[in-house]
Order: C-alpha cells, then structure tokens, then sequence
C-alpha cells in the first residue's frame, strides 16, 4: 500500500477499435498546478519540501514493490486474464512499452520486447534496436552527412553490445527483482497546491515500468542537470528584451532565459542533495544500491546518449575508459568542465 497520488481512472480503451480511431484514457481531475508553472516563485524551503515529498512517495514504490514477489523481472504491468474480467489487483511485468521500443519503425523491429528476466536481455534488446536503425538508415539514405553520423552511432553501439555482458550477467535465475518506476519524473508531471508547495499528484504513468533496482537509483529527472555549487547573481545577467521572451508560461522577471537555466542548475545540484539524504533516511537500502549500481546507471546513460545521437565521441570515450579498467563517471567525461 502506498500514498503516492495519482489519478483514479474512470474508463480506457487500450485499442484502435473505437469511433476516435487510437487509445484513450479518461481520469479523474487532480486538484493543483504543474510545479514547473510555480517553481521559479518558490523558496528553497518549499522547493525541498516538494524533493522530500517525492523521495517519500518513491521509497514507498520500492518498499511496496520488493514486497510483492510478482515484481521480478524487467516490463510494463499488465492486468491477467482475459480484457473482459481482468485481474486488476494483481499485475505482472509483460512486454515493456516505453518510446525507444515503438517509436516510428521500431514497432516492427523482430526484436524481444518483454517481460526480460534480466538488464542484460533488456539492455541487448535496447542495442538491437540503435544497431537496426542505423543500418537501415545506412542503406537506405545516400545523404553523406547522415551517412557518416550513422556509422558513427553503430559504432558506439557495437562497442557498448561488446562491453554489456562485463557489466551484466548474461544468466540471471531466479529473474531479476524488480521496482516500480516513473521514467518521466519531470516539473510538469508533479502537481503542487497553489497555496502552498505540497504535492496533490504525480501523473503521466503511461510508460512506468518494473525496472532494476539500479536504475530506480537514479534521481527524478527534474533533478537531474549540471552541477553549479554557486548561486548565480541576479545582478550580473542581462536584462530581457521583447525579442527574446522565452516560455510563454513562465515569468523572466525580466531576465534573460540564460539566468533562469543556471538558476535551474543551482537548485538542482543543491536539491540532488536532500533527494539523497532523505531517501538514505527512507529506505537506506538505497545508498548501497546507489554505489553499486553507478556504473550500470552509466552504462545505460551511454545507451540512451547512443540511441538520441548525442555526445558520441565522448561516450565512445567513456566506454575506452571502462574497457581500460578505468571507471569515470558519465557525466564527467560528458561535461568535463562542470564542478569548475
């Protein structure tokens, strides 16, 4: 039993056999606003109290999920039995559905997609798609420049298929344990009371999965982001021009975006902080997790950075390191300048 809240849903319809043509969805209305609406008017005192409030609803998921022995084993919860009379108390992990796996052609890829017994399997599917994708585009685009990102691409994603099993074992029995996770904990999927910074929902859990308790050691995403130790001054940024508003939704106060991105920066390297020191007091399983679970967290940095095309070289460079026997972080070898 957890307390996280999130919206009762109402009615759904998982198919495209309907008069709108695609899936739907109909839920109950959650009381608040999007944190991301309010969080420049907050104070440090409220914006850690809404980190507190996550941490707290997160150790719940896990404690909940390492207590229930269906949780093994790496997918997206499904309902047994048939659709008429499923069995909605009682889910299991099924095939996995999250964006790399269904995005464009993807969908028809002869790839395994789930339930994975292990990160291994889950990781390997993951590369099958990147190298899939890159030597279709290499057949099928004479383009030079997209040619030679392409190879580019397949060849950080053949390094990291050779580097996967030293990191994860190939055998796992019995399947892996596995948590319940939300892969996209942003700003805006956090409601907050608009008189206050308590949390009324979290929302957007189309792709939340059973994930290994390694990844569920990686920080929500809106806290993740460059480290600036140093609050930026006010005083020392431009001022905005009409030319140059940003978000439409947001309040410069009449500065440039640029303040307002390293102000972002400030409050997540400050609040990454107390993420950690609450969940070591919630669940303090979670620092040894943490520790031994960073190089894996890395390793699936490096796949993501691999399937988005970003950062190439310097994860190819990552992955030298590791296969030297060295073991940098990630983020520091993808921003070398950030704790200067």
């Amino acid at each position: 039993m957890t307390h996280v809240p999130v919206p009762k849903v109402i009615a759904f319809d998982d198919s495209r056999d309907n008069e709108i043509g695609f899936e739907w969805i109909l839920m109950e209305l959650m009381p608040g606003i999007s944190a991301y609406k309010r969080w420049r008017k907050l104070s440090m005192a409220e914006k850690t109290w809404v980190v507190e409030q996550i941490a707290e609803f997160q150790s719940q998921l896990f404690r909940h999920s390492l207590e229930n022995a269906k949780f093994q084993s790496i997918g997206t919860l499904c309902s047994r039995g048939e659709a008429t009379e499923p069995d909605l108390e009682d889910p299991e992990p099924s095939r996995i559905v999250s964006r790399i796996f269904f995005w464009g052609d993807h969908y028809r890829y002869d790839i395994p997609r789930g339930p994975f017994r292990s990160s291994h399997d889950w990781l390997s599917a993951y590369l099958s798609i990147i190298r899939q994708e890159q030597l279709e585009v290499l057949e099928n685009d004479e383009d030079e420049e997209t040619q030679e990102e392409a190879q580019e691409c397949l060849q950080v994603a053949n390094k990291l298929t050779k580097l996967l099993p030293k990191i994860f074992p190939q055998l796992q029995t019995p399947a892996e344990r596995t948590v319940l996770w939300h892969d996209d904990l942003s700003l805006q999927n956090v409601l907050i009371d608009v008189d206050d910074a308590k949390v009324t929902a979290v929302i957007d859990w189309e792709c939340v999965s059973c994930q290994p308790l390694w990844v569920a050691t990686e920080m929500p995403k809106f806290l993740l982001g460059p480290t600036r130790e140093e609050e930026p001054v006010r005083s020392e940024y431009e001022d905005e021009s009409d030319e140059g508003r940003g978000d439409a939704e947001l309040d410069n106060e009449g500065k440039t975006g640029l303040y307002w991105i390293h102000m972002m920066e400030y409050d997540q390297t400050q609040l990454r902080k107390v993420y950690t020191t609450k969940m070591k007091e919630l669940w303090p399983q979670w620092e040894t997790e943490a520790m031994y679970g960073s190089l894996k967290v890395d390793f699936m940095g490096a796949v993501a950075r691999c399937a988005s095309g970003w950062y190439l070289k310097r994860t190819e460079q990552w992955i030298d390191a590791v296969e030297g026997g060295e073991y940098p972080r990630l983020m520091d070898i993808l921003n070398p300048h950030r704790n200067k």
